[in-house]
């Protein structure tokens, strides 16, 4: 088959431009939503009678056959053909005659592969929430057997205050819930359909672009031709939406390298989501975490390169357009996969609490209760700090924790201090004293544990 736009040239493509040119090696990923758009606007077309219905059954039943071919992986792409649309074509016509060149009779493959595109970020964008769920149920899962686990809470990575680990489990929870929720937003932007606008400004045809948009899943047409075929912001909300949560699920993942280390001891990983050294027989490593950590780089390169390419275009479509698919195919993979095995790894790895405790019991992260203790007492807090400031540092210089020093040394200090000091010094009482809503005592934890449980059930 000569090309579809051929008549107008008098030289073949050099070859060198066909492979430039070409997208078929990436944008067959899109071959069964080029097939499920053509079905609608096929079924349209018989319908306004611009084609005989006779033919848009033949049409259609040969775009099954392709179909069928395509599920059982017998098709195979000619680069010669450039694009996902040709090569569909081809093989329709390949299946049926000539009549399958009708196919394209009211449309434009400017509008064709940006409804494509829309319907395959759609079917994904609908999974991804779904795995974003079942890694927020991986969360709730291991809060809810560590509520009373105490771990070091750290600013500048530095011993801050002792908390729940199920309370820092949980702040990732609702890290995710807001990438859900920005996903399941950008579904109103999806859910516009292109087909319709032509290359640019629509078309002679009486067609039903309403009655497409309703086989099709869509709320909504564009009701400008040139937006149309020139919107790509479906898919940068997509890798913004996406960017962001990578970096969700890249500081977990630091923290899972952090806690997993000889150092900490925090957490150990399931085998099954380790490796080992080809050298060293005693290492394990986080491999995981590390390379879900790194990929984050590459969603944050595909929006960095879709901006860069859309920021000096004029309207409607141009060829630098053809570079919107890869990054976006890759993120998709990305963020499927990352959070596929973020769940699992979540569900399998085992807390070492009493690890965890042990840190909370040897450092000064209890400082800031020995203030709120003397402030209670009528100090102002300015004052107690400088007071509590002195008593860590005797503590440092004589090498020993804030519970090892006795009552005489503390009333040194300040004549407020009683022998209740050692109770609101202890660990668990001084994360059950965060009682304020959205604080990390015990209470909280499980107010928010079951705020989440009853949306997930909604979800």
């Amino acid at each position: 088959m000569s090309k579809l736009w051929g008549g107008r040239f008098t030289k073949d493509t050099n070859k060198l431009v066909e492979e430039l040119t070409a997208s078929i090696a990436f944008d067959q990923k899109i071959a069964n939503e080029d097939i499920q758009g053509s079905l609608a606007h096929v079924q349209m077309l018989g319908e306004r009678k611009i084609i005989s219905e006779e033919e848009a059954k033949e049409i259609s039943e040969g775009l099954l056959k392709v179909k069928e071919k395509l599920e059982k992986e017998e098709l195979t792409y000619d680069v010669a053909n450039e694009d996902i649309h040709m090569n569909i074509e081809k093989f329709l016509i390949d299946e049926i005659g000539p009549v399958g060149g009708k196919l394209h009779t009211g449309r434009s493959r400017n509008d064709q592969v940006a409804t494509d595109m829309h319907l395959y970020l759609k079917n994904h964008t609908y999974q991804i929430i779904d795995l974003v769920e079942a890694v927020q149920s991986a969360i709730v899962s291991q809060a809810e057997n560590n509520i009373d686990t105490l771990i070091p809470g750290y600013t500048h990575l530095q011993r801050a205050q002792p908390i729940s680990f199920a309370h820092h489990l949980m702040a990732y929870f609702w890290m995710l819930e807001r990438d859900k929720s920005r996903l399941i937003d950008s579904l109103d932007r999806l859910n516009w359909l292109p087909l319709g606008a032509g290359a640019l400004a629509g078309t002679t045809f009486p067609i039903d672009r309403e009655r497409v948009a309703e086989l099709l899943g869509f709320d909504e047409v564009y009701p400008n031709s040139m937006d149309a075929v020139s919107d790509r912001d479906f898919i940068l909300e997509f890798l913004s939406a996406s960017s962001i949560m990578m970096t969700h699920i890249s500081r977990l993942s630091e923290e899972m390298v952090i806690w997993s280390s000889q150092e900490f001891q925090f957490i150990e990983l399931d085998d099954s989501f380790s490796t080992g050294s080809s050298i060293m027989p005693q290492k394990k490593n986080p491999d995981v975490p590390e390379l879900l950590r790194a990929k984050t780089g590459r969603v944050y390169g595909s929006l960095t390169g879709l901006l860069t390419v859309l920021k000096g275009l004029p309207l409607a479509y141009n060829k630098d357009m053809q570079e919107d698919k890869e990054g976006m195919f890759d993120t998709v993979e990305t963020v499927e996969g990352s959070l596929q095995l973020l769940a699992p790894m979540i569900e399998t790895m085992e807390v070492k609490s009493e690890n965890m405790y042990q840190a909370v019991s040897q450092d000064y992260s209890n400082a800031t209760d020995i203030a709120d203790y003397l402030v209670t007492k009528g100090l102002p807090f300015r004052e107690a700090h400088e007071v509590i400031g002195k008593i860590v540092l005797y503590a440092i210089e004589s090498g020993r924790y804030l519970l090892d020093l006795t009552l005489d040394e503390y009333k040194k200090f300040h004549e407020l201090f009683e022998e209740d000091i050692y109770d609101v010094l202890a660990p668990e009482n001084v994360v059950a004293a965060r009682n304020s809503t959205g604080g990390t005592s015990q209470q909280q934890v499980k107010l928010q544990i079951e705020k989440a449980k009853k949306m997930l059930s909604k979800a």
